[in-house]
């Protein structure tokens, strides 16, 4: 009996090492893949450096210009970009050009007295019949009843805008529904 516990002791120990072995196997290949990744990764940060590197055709009249700001520190082309914004009263923030809107747009008002095309659905107040009225702002919103039930206790202290930018014959077909609710309603 003592013999074979030794023999399954050894058999046991066999084992632990051919695991052992799996194991460092496993790491070894881990790091391989790690080591791929990583090399795919600096490539593609090489390939993208080298997009956004790509030569800028300059114009002859700015050249000069151009090699005085490429060779300024950033602390001073911060500082230029202030002056030159105050100096021409800009602004370097791109939003401020993408809100501001074009006469002729729809929704922008023209000098011409055209009818508006889209309307917004103001609720002023909501009467008596409050659930009538969540009941046809989630019908228009398409909301939650929680949702619509917070935009109409909103719009019982101050006027709320339900939908925008709304068809002018289906925005009159909303506000009937609402006033029909017991609503005070305005088309903007």
């Amino acid at each position: 009996m003592a013999e074979e516990k030794q023999e399954e002791k050894q058999e046991e120990k066999k084992e632990e090492k051919v695991e052992s072995k799996e194991e460092t196997k496993g790491t070894k290949e881990e790091k391989e893949t790690k080591k791929e990744a990583k090399e795919e990764a600096k490539e593609e940060v090489k390939e993208d450096k080298n997009t956004e590197e790509e030569e800028v055709e300059v114009p002859e009249k700015f050249k000069k210009l151009v090699e005085e700001i490429e060779n300024m520190k950033v602390a001073d082309l911060a500082e230029l970009v202030k002056i030159l914004e105050k100096k021409f009263g800009v602004s370097s923030a791109p939003v401020a050009v993408a809100a501001a809107p074009v006469a002729g747009e729809q929704g922008a008002p023209a000098g011409g007295g055209e009818e508006k095309n889209e309307y917004n659905i103001v609720l002023k107040s909501i009467g008596d019949k409050k659930i009538e009225v969540i009941k046809v702002v989630r019908d228009i919103t398409g909301k939650g009843l929680k949702e619509a039930k917070d935009l109409v206790d909103a719009a019982a202290n101050e006027p709320q805008t339900i939908r925008e930018k709304v068809k002018k014959e289906e925005a009159e077909e909303m506000k009937k529904k609402l006033e029909a609710a017991g609503a005070t309603v305005e088309l903007q």
